[in-house]
């Protein structure tokens, strides 16, 4: 079998050598190289051509970001997982729009790091459980207009719209079908045509896509 072949990028040789070794421990995934910045992240992502790569997002010269933007502009296909502090949450958000695949804090447990590093290499998506919150609160500035001219090409009607506007704020399908004063059946029937529709397969997916293409 294959192994995930991750590249570590953080500006903190111990954090690097400590990842890796705790890494390379797992017998399906293998750390291939480092880099110190997100400069250096770029050039090494173009030279290791790794499935996974592990950014920090706070990181001199160029920080990741940047670096994110970077690879994703040059059409790089390694899934990223962006490595973060409490303190980075305006970078946290930013990585989520330049395209990043999985978000996680770096004082997380290592086997919530490794299900980050599967999940984004299957092509999911992986949110560390605390950080949902924080991201769908920045949902709530999302308009209505500059949602449905995007989902619009994506099929979905008018409600399928309103509905994935009150996911992408957090609520439940109760709440949802009270607000709208529709069936909760009516709700989970909605809920899964737009999974269908935009490709994805729950309702933090679905939030972050609308989240990622920068609709708000």
């Amino acid at each position: 079998m294959d192994k995930i072949k991750v590249l570590i990028a953080d500006d903190h040789s111990l954090i690097r050598k400590g990842l890796e070794q705790l890494l390379e421990l797992e017998g399906d995934i293998e750390v291939i190289g480092e880099a110190s910045n997100g400069k250096e992240a770029v050039e090494k992502a173009i030279q290791l051509n790794p499935d996974v790569i592990l950014m920090d997002v706070n990181m001199p010269v160029q920080n990741g970001v940047n670096a994110i933007r970077e690879l994703k502009e040059n059409g790089c296909k390694a899934k990223v997982v962006v490595l973060t502090i409490h303190d980075d949450q305006e970078y946290l958000v930013e990585a989520v729009k330049v395209g990043a695949d999985g978000y996680i804090m770096k004082d997380a447990e290592i086997d919530h790091l490794i299900k980050a590093i599967r999940d984004v290499y299957r092509g999911e998506t992986y949110i560390q459980p605390n950080l949902t919150s924080r991201l769908i609160r920045d949902f709530e500035k999302m308009t209505y207009h500059s949602v449905k001219k995007q989902f619009e090409e994506n099929n979905l009607t008018q409600r399928e719209i309103e509905v994935l506007m009150l996911i992408a704020d957090g609520k439940n399908n109760r709440e949802i079908a009270d607000e709208l004063y529709i069936s909760e059946k009516t709700v989970k029937n909605h809920v899964s045509n737009i999974f269908r529709k935009i490709d994805v397969s729950d309702r933090t997916q679905a939030a972050i896509y609308v989240f990622k293409n920068n609709l708000k």
